[in-house]
């Protein structure tokens, strides 16, 4: 429903262009919002006039106007005057009001049913029906973003990103916990990832912009039909925890991006400690030093080229060779044997992956 902030954001607006002072009550007579302190001595002939038959009275040298959500009474306006001036004022504000409700109900009714659509709580003809009653197109091309930030419980993110980034566009933006915000994006035909790694640039610079920090933003792959948005509400949550496990530099994530991650993640836990107990035997790979593990990790950034990464190591050819060598020892795998590289990658993967469900379940 809409809020009393808005309402009285829209009454001090017209008040500043009509002259006018303006009360906004209920059907019980309490005061909802105001332009005026001037408020007493309304409230009974407020719910009396909400009682009668009539839309508009002028009572006590005030003009009273009734304000509906469908049929029924949401708010009575009191226009402060009287004359043909002051009524015919007075019936344009509660025009405007009575519009700016349907607008919000329109607006809080598609957030439900987006909501609702991506939690798959929707039957197929369900989607379908609603979604025409609500005037969203079913064929539309969409992907869904899911911005993720630092202590967002904390910060109005939600707002921010309505404000800075949803108005003027055919996105839907919403949230179905405390945690993250949902954008549903409309996307052209063809290579929708430039356009989406785009907005959501623009929507880590409108948070950045309002000093949030942390900001991830993760999407999935696109949904050409309506039913299809949950699907890739799914992926964009999986491509947000993948990314934290084994993509943690980058701020955007895609899931069509994640690799070999996507499947170990997918990996039961009982698995990967069997997985690494044979490539490691009862060795923890944490027993790594901090030499050998950068050393691993130089050597795969180039692509297992031994010059390369001695090179950017600053070490001799022949101490990588000797480290190589030793690490072949310990674990019997040989890092510059294409098959063993790949069999070790994907094992310290796995411990990455471990760690982080182990650091989450506590």
């Amino acid at each position: 429903m809409i809020s009393n902030q808005v309402l009285q954001n829209a009454i001090d607006g017209l008040k500043a262009i009509a002259r006018v002072e303006f009360i906004i009550v209920d059907t019980e007579g309490k005061d909802v919002v105001s332009t005026t302190t001037q408020t007493a001595n309304i409230s009974r002939a407020a719910r009396e006039f909400a009682m009668g038959p009539a839309d508009s009275q002028e009572i006590q040298g005030y003009q009273y106007f009734k304000i509906y959500d469908e049929i029924q009474i949401e708010y009575i306006l009191i226009a402060c005057g009287t004359g043909e001036d002051v009524y015919t004022i007075g019936k344009m504000v509660a025009f405007q009001i009575q519009n700016l409700i349907v607008a919000y109900k329109e607006r809080f009714d598609r957030d439900n049913f987006i909501k609702n659509l991506l939690l798959d709580n929707l039957l197929l003809v369900d989607i379908y029906s609603r979604a025409k009653k609500l005037h969203i197109p079913t064929d539309n091309r969409r992907v869904v973003m899911i911005v993720e930030a630092e202590d967002s419980k904390d910060l109005n993110i939600l707002e921010i990103i309505r404000t800075h980034y949803g108005s003027g566009t055919n996105d839907f933006i919403t949230a179905v916990d405390e945690r993250d915000v949902i954008v549903v994006k409309d996307i052209e035909e063809g290579d929708f990832r430039e356009e989406v790694d785009k907005a959501a640039d623009q929507i880590i610079a409108a948070l950045e912009a309002e000093t949030v920090e942390g900001v991830r933003v993760a999407y999935g792959t696109p949904a050409g039909e309506i039913k299809e948005v949950s699907r890739s509400y799914k992926e964009a949550k999986m491509a947000l925890d993948v990314g934290k496990i084994f993509f943690e530099e980058r701020n955007v994530i895609a899931y069509s991006a994640l690799g070999i991650g996507r499947l170990i993640y997918q990996l039961p836990i009982p698995l990967c400690k069997l997985f690494i107990k044979e490539i490691f035997g009862g060795r923890n790979p944490d027993d790594f030093d901090a030499e050998t593990l950068d050393t691993i990790d130089k050597f795969f950034e180039n692509s297992l080229n031994v010059s390369e990464t001695s090179r950017q190591l600053f070490i001799h050819r022949n101490t990588l060779v000797y480290r190589l060598d030793k690490l072949q020892k310990t674990t019997g795998l040989d890092l510059r044997v294409y098959d063993d590289a790949i069999t070790f990658k994907i094992a310290m993967m796995v411990v990455k992956y471990m760690k982080y469900m182990e650091s989450i379940e506590y």
